[in-house]
């Protein structure tokens, strides 16, 4: 059968809902942009809230919330970028839509902004800014009945709002060296310094000293304002909860977290406060969400989980791309998704939260679902004995191919980051195109991706290009061939960001392995990569990737520029012109480079993207380039 991908990305997405006063906000697809909609909260037709020809980045990729609903001021707080260049500014719009204006002026006009709290009862917002021209971080309290603003604190290594208290006179704040090395900082109202929770700052640090890694993140003034509850890494290599009395910094105190039902390889990955001593808390388990409630019981220093909101059926074997409690009425709006269904805005009610009402009816047209791929587990043993998760994506029986299929070796982006069964990322509909095309598609989590463990993430630092080249490596040599439905022999590489920097570094130091490549705004040059990412990264790049100056051999061995004259297999190079991560220059150069050898290499570069592929019309051109690449080369 031949399919379009049209069919696919006809499935629109609605994803990042909010309930307020009767209405669920979200943000959707349907106008070819990301674009802010809304609808009553039983369903409807949504309503659009902003002018079509404006494109809101796609919520994935931004630090903080895209958008905040604050009935009580009749305003919709959004942060707004232009083409995918990620420079937000907060924008405000009415509760009936409109067209965007600055909320603060010019005032944080060289910055990118994003919003790490928000009490939407007292009208309360907290940035995060980030300087454009030096590595500078600064957190604000925005009291938005007045627009007014008043600095919290400024550092090098981040100002991370953790938590506040509920009159907003104390918040947490966090400086951030490394992965998982933080330090804990409370900022009180009408004290010049802030005081020290927990963590070594790097100032007090002595030569040589080992610091461990504390992972101290979300924070919750719990037992009348004397202490905090926050989630951590102290205790437990899958991240958990902690007690932090204020008058003794340094002294946490673990919280044991009962009544979890899952099983399998995970971690915590998330809490959030309801009302009174209960709490969300949130687990990323093999890629998939669980969410439960429970009671803090602070005598007992206990999270005591009593009911499930996401994990087992209906809500099973997907990821949630939005969840909002709303307090008013007690219920949760969310989106889930799956590797084959698209995005489902659900409202989860009633005290056991058994009510579930599904308000959209979204799928892929002209597809059957018999013909999508579910995938299947592919967790593999690598070289070194440790274990690695992968998912294995094969076309469906329906579809008649016959034989060992040819392999599209798909590596996700970040390092620390996974792929997950997730239908509204960019990586889904191409990995389903591929298969209904007769492809096989195997999706690995190899060392350095986050859903593990601490351990398990923190294998990447400093060692891009190294143990979890390897891992690949051993993946499609030794584990694929002994499936008799994979033809290894004809098989293609592609990712995205840092999985385009894998592609390039697998492409021209294995080239013997791979018929053809696709990168997607991949790093090629470690050393330009470092210099040309935006200032308040660097300090963050030199610790986690190498210096520049000092460890200048060491990046550049681990660059693929440096191999990139033994590349044997054709080579398609995507890239947004707006992108501040990895610039338009970069991989320009990568394709006059190998132009320049002789090999053949495509570039497609799209003038109003950035760090993404989100418009339609691109998305279009995107995929379907990819996918007859590989059809091409791989001849399926």
């Amino acid at each position: 059968p031949v399919i379009r991908i049209e069919s696919l990305l006809s499935a629109r997405q609605f994803v990042s809902p909010r309930l307020a006063d009767g209405r669920i906000y979200f943000v959707g697809n349907a106008s070819g942009r990301m674009s802010l909609y809304v609808m009553d909260d039983t369903g409807g037709v949504p309503e659009p809230l902003l002018p079509p020809h404006i494109a809101l980045q796609n919520p994935t990729l931004m630090p903080g919330p895209l958008y905040y609903v604050l009935p009580k001021l009749d305003l919709i707080l959004i942060m707004l970028d232009q083409d995918g260049d990620e420079r937000y500014q907060p924008m405000r719009v009415p509760l009936a839509g409109g067209y965007p204006e600055p909320v603060f002026g010019d005032r944080f006009a060289g910055y990118r902004v994003s919003i790490a709290e928000v009490d939407p009862e007292q009208a309360v917002v907290y940035f995060m800014t980030e300087a454009q021209d030096r590595p500078l971080f600064a957190a604000y309290r925005a009291d938005m009945t007045n627009n007014e603003l008043t600095l919290l604190h400024e550092a090098k290594y981040g100002s991370f709002v953790a938590g506040h208290s509920p009159d907003h006179r104390q918040v947490v704040l966090l400086e951030a060296y490394g992965a998982g090395d933080h330090v804990a900082w409370l900022w009180q109202e009408g004290e010049a310094a802030l005081r020290r929770l927990y963590g070594v700052p790097l100032t007090e640090r002595q030569p040589g000293q080992v610091v461990p890694p504390n992972s101290f993140s979300q924070s919750f003034f719990v037992e009348d304002g004397r202490a905090l509850l926050f989630t951590n890494g102290i205790y437990s290599d899958t991240y958990g909860l902690a007690r932090l009395a204020l008058n003794r910094p340094d002294e946490a105190e673990p919280v044991t977290i009962t009544g979890t039902v899952h099983e399998g390889m995970g971690e915590l990955e998330g809490v959030r406060h309801l009302r009174g001593d209960r709490y969300a808390v949130e687990y990323n388990i093999d890629g998939c969400a669980w969410v439960y409630e429970g009671c803090y019981r602070a005598p007992d220093r206990v999270m005591a989980l009593d009911r499930v909101v996401v994990g087992p059926e209906p809500l099973a074997g997907g990821v949630l791309k939005g969840l909002h409690y709303d307090r008013g009425s007690d219920r949760y709006a969310l989106s889930f998704t799956t590797a084959t269904s698209p995005t489902q805005i659900i409202t989860v009610a009633g005290t056991d939260r058994s009510q579930r009402a599904t308000l959209t009816r979204e799928r892929v047209l002209g597809v059957p679902e018999a013909w999508l791929s579910g995938g299947e587990d592919a967790s593999f043993v690598s070289y070194d004995g440790l274990r690695i998760s992968a998912r294995v994506y094969l076309p469906a029986a329906e579809l008649g191919f016959s034989g060992p299929r040819p392999v599209v070796y798909y590596v996700h982006g970040g390092p620390t980051s996974q792929e997950h069964p997730d239908f509204a990322w960019f990586s889904m509909p191409l990995i389903q195109f591929l298969t209904l095309r007769g492809m096989a598609v195997f999706v690995p989590n190899v060392r350095g991706s986050t859903g593990y463990g601490y351990n398990y993430m923190n294998q990447v630092m400093r060692d891009w290009g190294g143990k979890d080249r390897l891992d690949h490596v051993h993946a499609l040599t030794q584990f694929l061939p002994q499936d008799p439905r994979l033809d290894t022999s004809r098989a293609g590489v592609v990712g995205r960001s840092y999985g385009g920097y894998m592609t390039l570094s697998l492409a021209s130091r294995h080239p013997e392995l791979w018929s053809a490549a696709v990168d997607m705004f991949g790093p090629y040059n470690l050393l330009t990569f470092g210099e040309r990412v935006p200032e308040t990264w660097k300090p963050y790049l030199k610790i986690v990737l190498g210096d520049p100056e000092k460890d200048a051999d060491f990046l550049r061995e681990r660059s693929p520029s440096t191999y990139i004259h033994q590349v044997e297999c054709p080579l398609l190079v995507i890239q947004g012109k707006s992108d501040p991560r990895v610039w338009e220059q970069e991989s320009r150069e990568l394709v006059e480079d190998l132009r320049g050898q002789g090999k053949r290499v495509d570039y497609l570069m799209f003038e109003d993207e950035g760090h993404d592929v989100i418009k339609y019309e691109n998305r279009v051109r995107c995929y379907n380039a990819i996918v007859d690449f590989f059809a091409a080369q791989l001849g399926p």
